[in-house]
């Protein structure tokens, strides 16, 4: 028996509505998806489903002070639509651009809002799946089937973000927030504020909240490697002095950013104590040479272990150097009615406390699938290339990359899953899946990402849920975009490792 037949009557919708393809998500990935689609396969038929009231994912949600990408965009920026603005752009710059890619490529007519997908089951005897998801208005449920599932949405959870249970919470008098959910209206002019966290959206929230506050104070359990530059990229504004058609622009930028970020990335691995040096004097050039800069910006690990932060025009160090912000290297103790003691004795004085303490992972947007009625436990399949797993039919998984853009991958995996379905239809396939080759045969089996090479807290936590990898290459994330983008276009559509039906 499939989910269709044990919908609950009253609450579904009497029709079924079928689409070749359903994309879960219609965030960064999910709007990359559908224009891939309707553009390389237009007799498609496909239907977006997102929880959300409208597009963006993590730029409709998150709602700190300052908000704003931590890649840039002409790489983070899709490769079809050219990106005009400064390097790093802000929430409502970044949602303009997908409002202009959904608009015009006619994008909303296939794009249904406020659908929370609960449910994915597979039938073998149908080779389709049916998917089960909840109006958010109104606790409808809506039950569409497809012949191919594209998960898009998205990697954390966006209706709360992490926050550790520290001793004496209960007991401080000011206003606690974590920035992932940040409240409507926060009046914090005039205000102490005490930031916990030191990545990327501590680097955010401190230089837009100073100019503001009384104080403000970074407090942070270990330094975070950052990169501070100028928002603005050279190249493109030579090529806009000369009249070079933005199309152009877009694509040479892009080239050259992302050979510099193949070169930095490969500098990392290969020299990490040069590239060590040379991102802690940048630092030290925004702060002088009497900060305290071996306690508070020198990491404890190599570069791009975790995410680097760019800080655009060094205004994070700009606003410490006036001021108005500074740094506490420590762990806390406890917090107190007036603020947080740290474990060196220390007490910081706070009206508002922000949590930048990360997110929870959410592992294909936490939807229950199944196949045939067996439940599907993601950490018992084996990861291909970071896109589908072993055992589940006709699905691929959206997971951009931690060292470049997300949306690169959004762009190539677009390619991938179109050469896929061309390759089913031309042979007759109903079913892909990708299973163990003969070659695997007692390959060990390790956790999804290593450690050694990339290690943010938000993963490790999760690590349990998430599916294996192998010792080979197509079992693997590798997260190289500089090989993928070799490597997937070339894909062997007939290797032993694809199973049709």
């Amino acid at each position: 028996m499939t989910l269709a037949d044990t919908l609950e009557r009253p609450r579904t919708a009497a029709k079924v509505e079928h689409f070749d393809v359903l994309i879960v998500g219609a965030g960064i990935s999910g709007v990359g998806a559908a224009y891939h689609l309707q553009d390389q396969m237009p007799g498609k038929t496909f239907v977006a489903l997102d929880s959300l009231e409208s597009f963006g994912g993590t730029w409709l949600t998150h709602k700190y002070p300052g908000i704003r990408s931590d890649s840039d965009l002409y790489t983070f920026g899709y490769r079809f639509k050219p990106w005009v603005g400064p390097p790093i752009a802000t929430a409502p710059e970044i949602l303009k651009y997908m409002r202009e890619v959904i608009e015009e490529n006619d994008l909303a007519r296939h794009i249904r809002y406020k659908h929370k997908v609960l449910s994915a089951s597979w039938s073998s005897a149908d080779n389709r799946w049916t998917v089960e998801a909840e109006r958010t208005d109104t606790g409808e449920r809506h039950a569409f089937t497809c012949n191919f599932l594209w998960m898009c949405q998205g990697y954390y959870k966006h209706d709360a973000g992490f926050m550790p249970e520290w001793p004496g919470m209960e007991d401080f008098k000011g206003t606690i927030v974590h920035a992932q959910t940040w409240p409507e209206g926060l009046d914090y002019k005039g205000k102490r504020v005490v930031v916990i966290g030191s990545g990327a959206t501590a680097a955010t929230v401190i230089p837009a909240m100073a100019k503001d506050v009384e104080h403000i104070t970074m407090l942070q359990r270990s330094p975070t490697f950052f990169f501070p530059a100028m928002n603005r990229n050279e190249l493109a504004d030579i090529l806009r002095e000369i009249k070079v058609e933005e199309p152009l622009i877009h694509d040479i930028v892009r080239k050259k950013m992302l050979y510099d970020q193949e070169v930095i990335t490969r500098r990392c691995l290969e020299e990490p104590e040069a590239v060590t040096a040379e991102l802690i004097e940048g630092v030290r050039a925004f702060l002088g040479p009497d900060y305290d800069v071996a306690t508070h910006f020198t990491p404890r690990y190599r570069p791009w272990r975790q995410r680097v932060a760019f800080v655009p025009d060094g205004d994070l160090f700009q606003g410490i150097a006036s001021g108005k912000a500074s740094v506490v290297t420590d762990e806390i103790e406890r917090f107190t009615k007036d603020g947080i003691l740290t474990k060196s004795g220390q007490e910081l004085k706070a009206d508002i406390i922000v949590a930048a303490t990360g997110f929870h992972m959410c592992v294909l947007g936490d939807v229950q699938f199944d196949i045939d009625g067996k439940p599907v436990d993601f950490s018992e399949t084996v990861n291909y290339r970071g896109m589908m797993f072993t055992g589940v039919p006709n699905m691929l998984w959206i997971f951009g990359y931690f060292r470049a853009s997300w949306t690169l991958r959004v762009d190539m995996l677009a390619d991938f899953v179109v050469r896929l379905l061309k390759h089913m239809d031309a042979n007759g396939y109903q079913r892909v899946e990708v299973a163990l080759r003969k070659e695997d045969h007692n390959m060990p089996l390790l956790p999804w990402i290593d450690a050694e090479n990339f290690n943010p807290n938000y993963l490790l936590r999760a690590m349990h849920q998430l599916p294996k990898r192998g010792d080979k290459p197509e079992w693997q994330h590798n997260q190289d975009y500089w090989r993928e983008r070799d490597e997937i276009p070339l894909i062997d559509l007939n290797g032993a490792e694809y199973v049709y039906r």
